[in-house]
């Protein structure tokens, strides 16, 4: 027996879990699945008590000001969101709902490819598994850039197995057209392009699949798509660049094996301890003795991107999530692998631990004012009561007339932002530095000749380094935001005019 057609057997029975089904009843099958996961997650969605959490508030303030580019990030986020605030309406509930319903499209891409280099059986079961990773059920409770990137990533993936199967000239344009678009997503799908690479050097298919001008065609598409965001950039100082520098960190002595041990402990949580498991341990054997051109284009799809970001938080640091585009071949790479030698125990604790976790996250945020982990971890604690913070602003603006509210942090403007759009007194962010440091300070920042008096708000203090630059300073007394049962949030704030800067 071939390797690819090891690849399709699945023991003695010819069946993971019950009797096999034609193609067309496992592509029912997995829509069913996708769909009622989807409909909890909706619903979860609906029934949260989360606020928005400093990200999402700020991707959703882009979305009110559309552009091609925005400090940190590329602008499809914020067009993601406009178009869901203009269908379905501008509540946390609805905004995050584009986050459920691109990764239930991304497992339905899967179960295509899957089912293209394997078989129907292991894309059912490669859709199920990626909708429940731990990772996609977290990213699924929030509005997040990772959400259209991983779809956009997966149609390229899609894309690239068919143009190296069919050597097409339509596929390169789609592939081209899939890169581009992931590029305005997050500056992550330049991977593609290693992956691409990498699978090239290695398969003779992946090179005659780039010959003919393919590869230049979809580069070109790709730079076009991505180009006006690259002048958007240029017109502005090349702040996402500078961004994207500053968040890699590169430092002495660029040995840090505490971050390169919470980087690998982050991704046996995001893929799933037994997944990840499996992925490295086939992984290692799969690289010393290849024999299937399917697995080296998945592998090819996913080690270049952990191994480079190993290397990435051993020289400074690398959140665990920017891995996230390394899962989809992986995915399907271990479904595959654990399906050809009939490891059905290993996937039904695995999927049995993964279903648990996604129903924890679904249910929990309904229950966020009272349940215990939300009183003990602050990055819990940080994600709720921010509508009863701009609350407690709303109405000490009510009891003075005031020309603006000052934020001292990116945080405080992103939530009231959102939480006081209702709100015609404007919102400044503190700018402490020359340059900007985050994208209110480069579009809003405090200037001298803003209206007076100015309500500054800050869950710290009235900082000095803030309060010292005013004649007048008139602080207010705290005001106390419910959280968790015993915890609070303080609110403190100050009136502030004489602006002099740094002339007095």
């Amino acid at each position: 027996m071939s390797a690819h057609e090891k690849s399709q057997a699945t023991g003695p029975s010819g069946a993971l879990f019950g009797p096999p089904l034609s193609d067309r009843g496992y592509a029912l099958l997995t829509l069913l699945c996708l769909g009622i996961l989807l409909a909890f997650r909706l619903l979860a969605l609906y029934a949260s008590k989360i606020d928005f959490v400093m990200d999402e508030a700020q991707y959703w303030t882009w979305s009110r000001d559309l552009d091609f580019g925005y400090f940190s990030k590329p602008p499809l986020i914020a067009w993601v969101i406009r178009a869901m605030g203009e269908t379905c309406g501008l509540s946390e509930a609805c905004t995050r709902a584009a986050s459920p319903i691109l990764y239930t499209l991304t497992s339905g891409v899967l179960f295509v490819i899957a089912r293209t280099l394997f078989n129907a059986r292991v894309g059912f079961w490669t859709a199920i598994v990626f909708a429940t990773l731990p990772g996609v059920s977290y990213a699924s409770a929030l509005i997040t850039t990772d959400a259209p990137l991983i779809l956009l990533w997966t149609l390229m993936m899609f894309f690239w197995v068919m143009l190296v199967k069919q050597k097409s000239m339509g596929y390169a344009i789609l592939l081209g057209l899939a890169i581009g678009t992931g590029l305005l997503a997050k500056q992550a799908m330049i991977y593609a392009v290693l992956c691409i690479a990498c699978h090239a050097v290695v398969s003779r298919e992946a090179r005659e699949a780039l010959k003919g001008g393919r590869a230049i065609v979809a580069a070109l598409i790709a730079i076009a798509l991505f180009s006006p965001n690259i002048f958007w950039n240029a017109e502005h100082g090349w702040p996402t660049a500078k961004h994207t520098g500053d968040n890699m960190g590169w430092r002495a002595p660029y040995v840090h094996p505490l971050e390169l041990l919470e980087f690998v402990g982050a991704q046996f949580a995001l893929f799933g301890p037994i997944l990840f498991a499996v992925l490295v341990r086939a992984a290692i054997r799969y690289v010393g003795r290849p024999d299937d051109p399917n697995k080296t284009l998945l592998l090819s799809f996913s080690l270049p991107i952990l191994l480079a970001l190993v290397i990435q938080a051993l020289l400074s640091r690398a959140h665990g999530n920017w891995a996230a585009t390394a899962y989809p071949a992986a995915t399907v790479f271990v479904t595959a692998i654990l399906i050809e030698h009939g490891r059905r125990v290993l996937l039904g604790i695995s999927m049995a631990l993964h279903i648990l976790v996604a129903a924890v996250i679904g249910i929990a945020p309904a229950f966020a004012r009272t349940w215990a982990p939300f009183e003990q971890l602050t990055f819990l604690r940080s994600s709720i009561a921010w509508e009863e913070t701009a609350d407690a602003v709303r109405k000490l603006l009510s009891e003075g007339r005031y020309g603006a509210v000052l934020a001292d942090t990116r945080d405080m403007t992103a939530e009231l932002l959102y939480y006081m759009r209702d709100v015609d007194t404007p919102i400044y962010a503190w700018k402490r530095r020359a340059d900007p440091h985050h994208h209110y300070q480069m579009t809003r920042p405090f200037v001298a000749g803003v209206p007076e008096p100015i309500l500054l708000v800050s869950v710290h203090s009235c900082r000095r380094g803030i309060i010292g630059k005013f004649d007048n300073v008139t602080e207010l007394a705290p005001v106390q935001i419910p959280l968790v049962r015993d915890k609070t949030r303080t609110l403190h704030a100050c009136v502030l005019s004489g602006y002099h800067g740094d002339g007095k």
